[in-house]
């Protein structure tokens, strides 16, 4: 079973966008700027838009919650792994 929710970029072709994917019904890309999910956004579906624009609203409420949530895990992972690289090569050291 997929997520939810994933992210994916292409960093060679646009480096300045991140794209985040609606893997259930209705299914849908939403493509944004890496500095905000606001900024120059174009949503694609893939299934048929929803006649309710509530329903969209809450849809793309959710998917720029969980790219924050995504985003901020990730600096913190490459913190930590910084952080321990850091340590281990204090070790390395004496």
């Amino acid at each position: 079973m997929l997520p939810k929710f994933l992210l994916a970029d292409n960093s060679q072709v646009l480096p300045d966008k991140i794209f985040v994917v609606h893997n259930e019904q209705p299914r849908f890309i939403v493509g944004c700027d890496v500095e905000g999910f606001s900024i120059d956004q174009e949503i694609f579906w893939i299934d048929e838009q929803p006649a309710s624009e509530e329903l969209v609203k809450e849809l793309l409420e959710q998917a720029e919650e969980f790219m924050d949530l995504e985003l901020e895990y990730e600096e913190e992972l490459y913190l930590l792994e910084n952080d321990e690289d850091s340590e281990d090569n204090k070790v390395n050291l004496k």
